[in-house]
């Protein structure tokens, strides 16, 4: 259920379990947003928004960890997992996803992609072939093995999952996670149409405590056949966990990961900002880890997307993650035209309690993001909710891709 909506004044606004379109100037979305609402005509902002999954309902303690992906045909995917027991890490966890035919407007009811009873199912990462519209989504068990499932009709039916483990996951290799968030199809040449993957890999598996001596890593597996086999790529740096990758202009692969304390890179001493690497052959070997200062965070999952291209008017790439350095709140989405190097668009989400997120570029030019929220009163991952917004939005005006 929604929380209350509240404009400048303080005065509160009815919640409604739908997608919210408000109208008028200066009333502050959610936790803080401000936005000003209207139509998609050029020019007018818009944000929107609606919960998709509310812990304690359909059977499920805690929904947590979401990915949203678009497919070929433009329909909207909200993965996530559904965690029942105490709803933890290492809870019963099935594999959901809702689909949107609208942009977001309505939603299917709750589809089990993948369910192993009492074992976690987790981390999904799905990625688009577009060349065959077929959807592929990783997903691991027990953070050890990993299983590929795919769907060829926009994500109403999956198939049977399969093991990939040994084709993906070296011996000696213990935890193991794809994403999670979603994977990319490169589009620069040599490496056109690999799909890539992200994921992350520990030393140490997860019982209990994790050791102090457990060293994390990232890499990336990836497909050259359409995602009939899979590989594995470099392993990029230490100390550094769920990692997210866009494609840069001249073709490299960027890496925007979390960095956790214990690096001895002084920039990021307690993994208080986000930990970047880039790769110049396909995500088969990896520059030395940088940290960006401007992306500070509290040690959480954060999203990377690319939103347009050169030949598309200008290259844009969207990041959201909580935006503060210790607490996970204050969901910021940062605009870039430079691949990264500066961030010249910044502004709140969601003002409250908030986690992880994944985002998309919709087929309107829109944006959409499915993030983790709670309230000042509740727990951070009460809600995973879909929100709607635009560039006209987050650059107050400035920048207006859509009208051009």
């Amino acid at each position: 259920m929604y929380g209350f909506l509240m404009d400048e004044t303080g005065r509160e606004w009815t919640s409604r379990r739908r997608l919210l379109q408000l109208g008028g100037v200066g009333m502050a979305a959610i936790g803080g947003c401000l936005a000003r609402f209207g139509g998609f005509n050029d020019g007018d902002y818009r944000f929107e928004t609606s919960d998709i999954f509310v812990s304690g309902e359909d059977g499920y303690t805690r929904y947590r960890i979401p990915a949203l992906q678009v497919t070929e045909r433009g329909t909207l995917l909200a993965f996530c997992e559904g965690r029942r027991g105490e709803g933890n890490d290492r809870s019963p966890t099935d594999l959901l996803l809702k689909r949107s035919e609208d942009g977001g407007a309505t939603w299917t009811d709750q589809l089990v992609v993948y369910s192993e009873g009492d074992k976690t199912i987790s981390n999904p990462t799905p990625v688009v072939d577009q060349s065959s519209g077929r959807i592929y989504l990783p997903l691991c068990r027990e953070y050890r093995d990993v299983l590929m499932t795919r769907s060829a009709d926009d994500g109403r039916t999956w198939d049977e999952p399969r093991e990939i483990t040994s084709s993906v996951k070296r011996d000696g290799w213990k935890y193991y996670a794809t994403g999670p968030g979603v994977g990319i199809q490169l589009r620069r040449e040599p490496y056109s149409g690999r799909l890539v993957i992200p994921a992350t890999h520990w030393n140490h598996f997860w019982e209990g405590e994790i050791p102090d001596d457990n060293v994390m890593y990232d890499h990336i597996i990836y497909s050259d056949d359409g995602g009939t086999t899979w590989e594995l790529g470099g392993t990029v740096g230490e100390h550094v966990d769920e990692p997210q990758a866009v494609e840069l202009t001249d073709g490299r692969i960027m890496m925007n990961m979390r960095s956790t304390p214990g690096s001895d890179v002084a920039a990021s001493p307690d993994g208080n900002y986000r930990a970047v690497a880039t790769s110049a052959d396909g995500g088969g070997s990896w520059s030395d880890i940088s940290y960006d200062e401007t992306l500070v965070t509290p040690t959480c999952q954060g999203s990377f997307v690319r939103y347009s291209w050169p030949d598309e008017g200008r290259s844009r790439i969207l990041f959201a993650n909580p935006g503060h350095e210790d607490s996970r709140v204050d969901l910021t989405i940062r605009l870039s035209y430079d691949a990264g190097e500066s961030w010249e668009y910044s502004k709140v989400l969601y003002g409250s309690r908030a986690a992880y997120s994944s985002l998309a570029v919709l087929p309107d030019g829109s944006v959409g993001c499915l993030f983790e929220r709670g309230t000042a009163f509740s727990s951070t991952y009460e809600h995973l909710t879909f929100c709607r917004f635009t560039i006209e939005w987050l650059t107050d005006g400035a920048d207006t891709p859509r009208a051009n």
